[in-house]
């Protein structure tokens, strides 16, 4: 596990874009992506590069149930106004949250990522170490599935939404085992709220309490943390 220090978000954004294009520039084709806070530098990185990505695909980890492409607080309408509006891919795939029936949907995003094999998964983490949305203990053999948010992950994000009833309490979250098929995996993490986590990930037992520590196991995996976020190791 390599763990790269940087002085903020901004650097850290810098510093994921050079692995992107690295990657990019040797072959990688298919890109894992985040949605949240934690990913936005890297996205200004990717608008503001003069790279082309209308040969590559992408597969994000998660979205909301219940909201679709068109709600303004969707993943889908994030990555859209983020990156893919900005930055045509080839082909973009992020979980349907509005499926009409939400298990079938899960197999078929299961499918999607067996078709297209991850070469570089974009992460962040949460502050109980959550990564997509899958919360303490979620199996690390786990695939596509329907996850009740927690608590705490819900007041994480209720700073997205008007008040926290409006926060959904579900999510279809791509899992553990899915992410850790990804070749490189390249997880974010700024701001003193994520210390706890970060140590854990990376000093604590490998245990489900804790799904980030399973990144320990992964062979190529990297760690861009700010100060703050470090302050604990």
């Amino acid at each position: 596990m390599e763990i790269i220090r940087v002085k903020n978000a901004e650097e850290g954004g810098k510093k994921a874009f050079e692995i992107i294009k690295d990657g990019i520039e040797n072959g990688a084709k298919v890109l894992g992506l985040a949605t949240g806070s934690t990913p936005i530098t890297l996205y200004k990185e990717m608008t503001s590069s003069d790279m082309d990505f209308s040969n590559m695909t992408s597969v994000n980890l998660d979205e909301y149930v219940g909201l679709g492409g068109s709600d303004d607080q969707s993943y889908r309408h994030f990555m859209d106004v983020k990156l893919f509006d900005k930055k045509p891919f080839k082909e973009t795939f992020v979980p349907d949250g509005k499926a009409a029936d939400l298990v079938a949907a899960c197999k078929e995003y299961d499918q999607i990522i067996e078709k297209h094999p991850i070469d570089i998964q974009i992460l962040g983490i949460g502050e109980n170490g959550h990564i997509g949305f899958n919360e303490p203990g979620s199996s690390f053999d786990g695939k596509t599935s329907v996850v009740e948010l927690t608590e705490s992950t819900i007041n994480a994000n209720k700073r997205f939404f008007e008040k926290v009833e409006d926060v959904p309490t579900q999510a279809v979250s791509m899992g553990i085992g899915s992410i850790l098929k990804g070749k490189k995996i390249v997880l974010m993490a700024y701001g003193e709220n994520k210390a706890e986590a970060i140590q854990g990930m990376i000093k604590g037992p490998v245990t489900t309490d804790m799904p980030a520590s399973v990144l320990q196991n992964h062979e190529n995996v990297v760690v861009i943390v700010d100060e703050a976020a470090a302050s604990k190791l």
